[in-house]
């Protein structure tokens, strides 16, 4: 299995083997890959247009053969896979939501405080917000961006709950943000399994799959790849499965906060890939 060495990454990758390890009866051993967004640790992430930047290196090495798949954060991945590949599992998802860490609440922050984010998407929801505040590019994994808040580089940091949520950091959470309120990335909160379409695993890897989850996750990515924008662009969709509805929400803003699109669509959690392309069209109708 391939994976990244952080800490949130190797914390992914060994609750899949747990998985993984009820299923076959073999061993199943690490091998850590070091990504390029890994290796980039001074820059906006939005400002480098390289895709599949934390996953092509894995991915790399399931083609060659040097691992028999690889663990993903799923916001992560790009909409377009190399065609030996396919995203054959989605686990069931942890939370999608966006959380405010901080001394201060979201609405003690004022015009002199500084929040850490290397997220174009974040910067413009705080602008969407009129929060007037300093952005300032924060990176690292989770525990140096906490930790740089904690010691007062910045007032706050918006980051995943679900990476949070794994790592058992939970007591830095100052609030838990809406979906609709700050919307995250397409994907964010479940992982991807990354195998080829002859994978000896494959259908082993298939059996850890979520339907529910995945179906979320396929609407969210379908909105992605119809508009066509990546992480230069600061989109947020989220997709919610409630019994065997689906409710997919996507709003696209300008880096100065203005909306310049936004789309709800409802239905049947089989009609997934249906639902994101109705939901672009709307939005893409506004562009």
């Amino acid at each position: 299995m391939g994976t990244r060495g952080s800490n949130l990454a190797l914390t992914q990758t060994k609750n899949v083997v747990s998985q993984l390890s009820k299923l076959i009866n073999e061993e199943i051993e690490l091998e850590v890959i070091k990504s390029t967004g890994d290796r980039i640790t001074n820059s906006q992430l939005y400002t480098i247009d390289v895709k599949g930047i934390f996953t092509r290196e894995l991915d790399n090495a399931v083609l060659n053969e040097e691992v028999d798949f690889a663990v993903h954060s799923l916001k992560d991945l790009p909409t377009e896979l190399d065609g030996e590949l396919e995203i054959v599992a989605v686990p069931e998802r942890e939370s999608p939501n966006e959380v405010l860490i901080s001394s201060y609440s979201w609405e003690e922050l004022s015009e002199e405080a500084s929040i850490g984010t290397s997220s174009l998407r974040r910067e413009a929801f705080c602008n969407h917000y009129k929060k007037n505040v300093n952005i300032k590019p924060i990176r690292g994994n989770i525990d140096t961006r906490i930790k740089k808040v904690i010691d007062g580089q910045y007032n706050a940091t918006i980051m995943a709950e679900a990476g949070i949520n794994r790592l058992g950091l939970t007591k830095y959470i100052k609030y838990v943000f809406p979906v609709e309120y700050f919307t995250p990335p397409a994907g964010q909160g479940a992982l991807g399994i990354v195998t080829r379409s002859d994978s000896k695993v494959w259908n082993d890897l298939k059996k850890l799959n979520h339907y529910q989850s995945s179906q979320e996750v396929l609407a969210e990515k379908t909105v992605l790849a119809e508009l066509g924008v990546g992480c230069q662009w600061p989109l947020g969709v989220s997709a919610r499965v409630n019994n065997n509805e689906l409710k997919l929400y996507g709003i696209l803003l300008e880096k100065n906060g203005k909306v310049l699109s936004e789309a709800n669509v409802t239905g049947s959690i089989s009609d997934a890939e249906k639902i994101g392309k109705e939901a672009a069209k709307i939005m893409e109708d506004y562009l």
